[in-house]
């Protein structure tokens, strides 16, 4: 009885399929392109169309504090930023400050952890859950964090330093070590992001090489400076270039922490280009200026993919 309703079953579902409207094989691309055209438009709507509309946006003078008629000006936008504009060059010389630091303190202490953690045992998957933690933090509520561990008054840091004798500076106020104090922040919060792709990395490396290496007498360095380096340059290339563009775009931290000050102390490209469109509202410069960003990040992104390549070649 079983055996004839599950063929009964079969029968019945060889039929429906069979009544289906088959698409032919020449109609296939054109069903392809209706399967993938809502996500299409979206991207088009959310990515596309604004970049579009901010470039030509770039070529137009729009002082909204004075006019909201737009006036045609060509390149003179881009050429005001190099040639007029006195905070804009200092603004992106700290968010190159920033990039060229952060980057390399995180891939130095991020290696020295994805080391320790690739020689751990059972207690691997703990650790590594507990360095995600910083990852997951809102950048906003990072900043917050910043704000009371960096107070001179009343913040821990400093009266970590009282007690051996330090008198600990103006983290936040000082213009001196203000634009330092974001810099701590983003490595506290993304060291542990670099030690935890560096640490997989180190777990896909070939173990018999190593043990060749060193029955020929290779010490750790020359292992690490002949062997580990080398293998992972790709990794460590594709590591630096999402870190260099996520430290240049750096805003939250720096408007939460300091708002751009003392001074101009922590203004930074990305924060720069927030005052004149934001604030200024001279949205036809914002848009110049962040095209202008967005070339240099594109300059640097093809050097680091372009030396990936010649190593992996």
């Amino acid at each position: 009885m079983a055996k004839t309703t599950a063929q009964d079953s079969a029968v019945a579902a060889r039929g429906f399929a069979a009544r289906l409207p088959r698409v032919r094989r020449s109609d296939a691309p054109l069903f392809a392109w209706l399967m993938v055209l809502p996500a299409v438009a979206v991207l088009l709507a959310v990515t596309v169309y604004p970049l579009i509309y901010s470039l030509r946006e770039s070529f137009y003078r729009l002082e909204l504090s004075f006019s909201p008629v737009a006036h045609w000006v060509g390149v003179q936008n881009y050429v005001d930023a190099f040639t007029k504009d006195p905070r804009f060059w200092p603004a992106m010389g700290r968010s190159f400050y920033l990039v060229g630091f952060g980057v390399l303190i995180e891939l130095v202490l991020g290696f020295g952890l994805a080391l320790v953690l690739n020689r751990l045992g059972r207690t691997r998957t703990l650790v590594t859950a507990l360095l995600l933690v910083p990852v997951m933090i809102a950048p906003v509520a990072v900043a917050i964090e910043g704000v009371v561990i960096f107070n001179n008054s009343w913040g821990p840091l400093n009266y970590l330093l009282s007690q051996i004798g330090i008198s600990g500076p103006v983290w936040l106020g000082d213009r001196s070590v203000a634009l330092n104090s974001i810099l701590l922040a983003d490595v506290w919060q993304w060291t542990p992001f670099v030690a935890i792709i560096l640490a997989a990395g180190l777990r896909t490396l070939p173990e018999d090489q190593y043990e060749a290496a060193a029955v020929d007498g290779a010490t750790r360095l020359q292992l690490f400076r002949t062997m580990t380096l080398p293998l992972l340059q790709p990794l460590i290339i594709v590591t630096v270039l999402i870190r260099a563009m996520d430290i240049f775009k750096t805003f939250d931290t720096i408007y939460v922490m300091t708002g751009g000050g003392p001074g101009s102390a922590t203004e930074t490209a990305s924060f720069y280009t927030y005052l004149q469109g934001l604030q200024f509202f001279s949205f036809g410069y914002a848009a110049a200026i962040s095209y202008i960003q967005l070339i240099v990040i594109t300059v640097i992104a093809s050097i680091l993919v372009r030396r990936m390549r010649k190593g992996l070649g």
